[in-house]
């Protein structure tokens, strides 16, 4: 799934998010920079502000240890975690928003082989290993600190 942005374009290929800048303004604004992978388990946040008959509109992504600017439209244009859109654009970045965030939620799911743990249980085992002498007590305490959250 592609769509073409203003100053750049964005690919989203499922597990990842690909920034790429070709295009004249892209090179002003962003420099020759390589492309971006970002991957979709990473995302912490999309921000979309939608083009209107005026100004331009963008997508932009936070990820942990990421440094976007958080200074609206004027400082997104030179964030590289960002692709603006005009009107005409906008609709090709909806989708791709929509099945960005769709993969997320799919992410945080929880699976069968989740489950919650007993944590009680956890703890009887950990005793157990410890009563053996295959962990320490210092290593038993820390777990199981651990395991209640403590």
């Amino acid at each position: 799934m592609e769509a073409k942005g203003v100053n750049g374009q964005l690919e989203f290929t499922g597990n990842k998010v690909v920034i790429k800048r070709k295009g004249m303004l892209a090179k002003m604004t962003q420099g020759l920079k390589g492309d971006k992978e970002i991957l979709v388990k990473q995302i912490s946040s999309i921000q979309f502000k939608s083009a209107n008959m005026l100004t331009n509109g963008y997508i932009q992504f936070s990820f942990s240890g990421g440094k976007e600017n958080k200074g609206g439209l004027f400082d997104a244009t030179k964030d590289e975690n960002t692709v603006m859109f005009n009107k005409k654009q906008q609709p090709d970045f909806e989708k791709i928003k929509a099945a960005i965030e769709e993969k997320i939620n799919e992410l945080h799911q929880p699976t069968a082989q989740s489950a919650p743990v007993d944590v009680a249980d956890q703890i009887k085992k950990l005793a157990e290993l410890k009563d053996s002498g295959i962990i320490t007590e210092e290593e038993f305490e820390a777990k199981k600190k651990q395991l209640l959250g403590i």
